[in-house]
């Protein structure tokens, strides 16, 4: 599903080498924003009101941007990957204020509100991607709809150094676009890479019920032309894992093989019964892996368009996975790499949020965690699935082996396994990884 996981994170070749430092002159000043600018940014582009009360005026209005969406694509201009650049500063080190925020008790940055700051700058380029200057709100509403992957390339996130943010949209269909992002951390005068993230977003129409056309992108060089046929072949990628999903289709037979092995091991040597079942040695099963969470969706987290925030689920995800390999493990571990995060449905303000994780793959030190996310409004008891998250962790210690007792467990020991071993090269730890919830 995605390439080395804590590889050397590298810019995409010739496009816009982003400046090396806080006080170098940035190419295009309106594309440079502080973290805190982002949020008001996507509030103005849509309209949106910062008083909950005025929701369904600012709702309303939106109506009346109908007139400004295409027929077709071929009606909008193209756009190249420069138009929608932009950076993004968040700095812990020179404003320090602003470090509570994301300050853990150990005094380590909370990957959480990265994740946060990642979802809304992914909506942000997008905006830039389709701007209408003879408009002073866009007709667009844009939304995350997959997390393709994050990888993690460095280990050592401080809290009292800036930070900084870069992204461009990479790659376009008819409705959709891919956003390449990457993150750098100060080091001396230089910004050095912390992480790569592929976001995919979709362009609703201006009420969020249909889908529209988005600009189309012209590619100017060689190393253009790449990361654009990197778009593709993620998009084939994608369909072709979809196609072959556990809920569609039966494992492999060295899955089926591995999977009856397992359960051959628990069998009790000293009874002949399929029913007798025992641990191995070193092991725990897959049942009593898990934690849950229930979150009430208050009107502060919701997004521009008065849904919860992506951004919000993100984090409570993964603070809920990093706990369950925290609790599992027995230390504290890393964030090695986020894939394959699918954004299902839309989370209605005042929904009941019930996070459900558990450890579903283990091998050596990694510790691969699913979150499952249902909703249930407060009227209404049913519960709808909204996002399923996959977190790759890795242990300071070597942890046990998790064993599946039913056939539902296999198969999410079974989808575990596999987007583990999507990651194409190992990881080396080192003892002071800093990026915790």
């Amino acid at each position: 599903m995605r390439r080395a996981a804590l590889r050397l994170c590298t810019l995409s070749k010739g496009l816009l080498a982003p400046s090396r430092g806080l006080t170098q002159e940035p190419q295009n000043p309106e594309n440079v924003f502080h973290i805190r600018e982002v949020r008001d940014k996507l509030r103005e582009i849509v309209g949106a009101s910062t008083n909950w009360r005025d929701h369904v005026k600012a709702m309303e209005e939106r109506k009346l941007l109908h007139s400004f969406l295409a027929k077709s694509q071929k009606g909008l201009p193209p756009r190249t990957m420069k138009d929608s650049y932009i950076e993004v500063f968040l700095p812990l080190g020179s404003q320090p204020e602003l470090r509570e925020k994301y300050l853990t008790v150990q005094n380590t940055v909370r990957f959480g509100r990265i994740l946060e700051d990642l979802d809304s700058l992914g909506v942000l380029i997008c905006y830039m991607h389709n701007k209408i200057h003879s408009a002073k709100m866009s007709p667009l509403s844009i939304v995350t709809a997959l997390v393709d992957k994050i990888d993690m390339c460095k280990k050592n996130l401080s809290p009292e150094q800036d930070i900084k943010f870069s992204g461009h949209v990479s790659w376009v269909g008819k409705t959709s676009m891919e956003v390449k992002m990457h993150m750098f951390q100060l080091h001396g005068n230089d910004f050095s890479p912390v992480l790569d993230a592929t976001f995919v977003m979709v362009a609703r129409d201006s009420e969020n019920k249909g889908p529209a056309f988005v600009n189309p992108l012209i590619l100017e060089s060689p190393e253009e032309e790449e990361l654009f046929q990197q778009g593709e072949l993620n998009k084939g990628r994608r369909v072709a894992f979809s196609s072959t999903s556990l809920l569609k289709m039966a494992p492999t037979a060295e899955e089926r093989t591995t999977i009856h092995e397992m359960f051959l091991n628990t069998l009790d040597p000293k009874t002949i019964s399929f029913r007798s079942r025992v641990l191995p040695a070193n092991a725990v099963w897959m049942e009593n892996s898990k934690l849950k969470s229930l979150d009430i969706c208050h009107p502060q987290e919701r997004n521009i368009f008065n849904r919860i925030f992506g951004g919000f689920l993100m984090r409570k995800a993964y603070e809920l996975g990093w706990a369950t390999a925290c609790n599992f493990g027995g230390s504290r571990p890393f964030i090695v790499a986020v894939d394959d995060i699918m954004f299902q449905k839309p989370v209605e303000v005042g929904s009941l949020l019930f996070l459900s994780s558990q450890v579903c793959f283990t091998q050596g030190n990694y510790i691969q965690v699913r979150v499952h996310s249902e909703v249930a409004s407060l009227q209404d008891k049913e519960h709808m699935t909204t996002n399923v998250f996959h977190f790759t962790f890795m242990s300071e210690k070597e942890v046990p082996l998790v064993f599946p007792k039913t056939y539902g467990e296999s198969m999410l020991y079974l989808d575990g396994q596999r987007h583990f071993k999507s990651m194409s090269a190992p990881v080396t730890l080192k003892r002071h990884y800093v990026v915790e919830p």
